[in-house]
């Protein structure tokens, strides 16, 4: 990210002073001094306030600015849902427009619906062995959140759509702080989440997909270990880790962020609290070899089902350019999510040359391995989805805006058509990424 002022991660907005001439006569008499401190210690609204509120009022005016961003954007996505259901039928001469949740019901939905529902090695009729749908390969974070959360919401997709939009809004607050500690500009925080949620694989914020959970602990353990708080972030990261791999590249970026910026004796007794996020992945290899003695089922999974087994870098290209540019390769819609995927695969690779330029050694860490792991399969695979998870990305462009006032308004207009075209290529059950 392009180098600019500073200011620290714990700055919080001065408070805006209040209009006591506004007060109602009707108020009741205020407290003694020492019960109000007492009140205040403890976390407690005080005089009028209510508990529903207390959340809401200890954010910032700029995070309440980025939530409204966020509400306006899924209002956006739910209205380009309810269209594609009327416009784009299944069935072109249909005169029923379907379930309401359908669009949002696709792909990998259907895995971490089975894995909640049924898990991951429902009972089979004789003579048949295993799910055979490799859901091994989608780890349990979500899908026991999404078993949890149906308890109380009985449909299935609106509990994963709540999830998702729950965890969003947490996602979208912590890197909007995430930028205002490397930014001084006073919009940097919102234009970063714009770019976020503008960004072409948008969609899958929105939808029954992990990203959105996963940002919601990975932001905020980032956003831990810029404040030197190791135990909270390698907390933060295990959840992450429950919910996708990706949670072990930020495991070693905060490893190196830690050795960058610990000095203190205290900071270093908080080192083995970084072995933590290690944790999950182990007791899931270990319950997956214990139903099927693999120790590498995960993998297998992940091979079977898309192909994900070892390339050379240069081999992954090659055949990534063939299935884009060959039409007898692959059918038009595929052809242009491959070149989707080479286009991101370039963004990831000059992201991780800006920042070993401007030696941000751990953010470097976690992109590096980002790229290493999507870019040595057969092919590119979900790389353009992905990008929503390169939070570096989306600080650096809104530097960017901030020296380039015009460059906001051309990613807006640019951006936003393709963003579009991603959205209903989900929402009518063709595949994006």
């Amino acid at each position: 990210m392009p180098p600019s002022p500073t200011r620290s991660p714990d700055a919080e907005p001065a408070p805006e002073p209040s209009d006591t001439s506004a007060t109602p006569p009707t108020d009741p008499p205020s407290e003694p001094a020492e019960q109000s401190a007492s009140r205040r210690a403890s976390g407690r609204a005080t005089g009028p306030h209510r508990w529903p509120m207390a959340w809401w009022q200890r954010l910032g005016a700029a995070d309440r600015e980025v939530l409204w961003l966020y509400l306006l954007t899924r209002i956006g996505v739910w209205t380009t849902a309810y269209c594609a259901r009327w416009a784009f039928p299944s069935d072109a001469r249909s005169h029923d427009a379907g379930p309401v949740l359908a669009p949002f019901q696709q792909w990998d939905w259907g895995h971490f619906l089975k894995v909640a529902r049924d898990g991951y090695f429902p009972a089979q009729p004789a003579g048949e062995a295993g799910a055979g749908d490799n859901r091994e390969a989608f780890f349990p974070g979500l899908p026991l959140l999404l078993r949890a959360v149906h308890w109380v919401v009985p449909s299935w997709g609106a509990s994963g759509l709540l999830i998702s939009f729950v965890a969003g809004a947490v996602a979208v607050v912590a890197l909007a702080r995430i930028a205002r500690t490397h930014l001084s500009h006073a919009d940097a925080g919102r234009r970063t989440v714009l770019f976020l949620l503008l960004s072409p694989c948008a969609i899958f914020l929105a939808v029954g997909y992990s990203e959105a959970l996963f940002l919601a602990f990975a932001l905020p353990a980032w956003l831990a270990a810029q404040r030197n708080r190791w135990a909270l972030a390698a907390v933060l990261t295990a959840l992450a880790t429950t919910v996708r791999v990706t949670g072990l590249f930020l495991a070693a970026a905060i490893v190196v962020q830690f050795f960058l910026s610990a000095r203190a004796r205290a900071s270093w007794r908080s080192l083995p609290w970084l072995a933590l996020p290690v944790l999950p992945v182990a007791l899931y290899t270990w319950y997956l070899h214990a139903r099927t003695g693999d120790w590498m089922a995960w993998q297998h999974a992940q091979e079977r089902g898309w192909r994900r087994d070892f390339h050379t870098p240069w081999d992954a290209w090659a055949h990534t350019w063939q299935a884009a540019f060959t039409p007898a390769h692959s059918t038009t819609g595929y052809s242009l999510m491959f070149q989707a995927e080479l286009v991101a695969m370039v963004v990831g690779v000059l992201l991780l040359g800006l920042l070993v330029l401007r030696r941000h050694w751990a953010e470097a860490t976690y992109v590096a391995l980002n790229l290493w792991a999507l870019g040595t399969s057969y092919w590119y695979m979900s790389i353009p989805r992905a990008t929503l998870l390169w939070w570096p990305l989306w600080v650096a462009l809104a530097a960017w805006s901030i020296r380039v006032p015009r460059f906001k308004t051309a990613y807006v207009c640019l951006v936003a058509p393709v963003t579009t075209i991603f959205a209903l290529t989900f929402l009518t059950g063709r595949w994006a990424g």
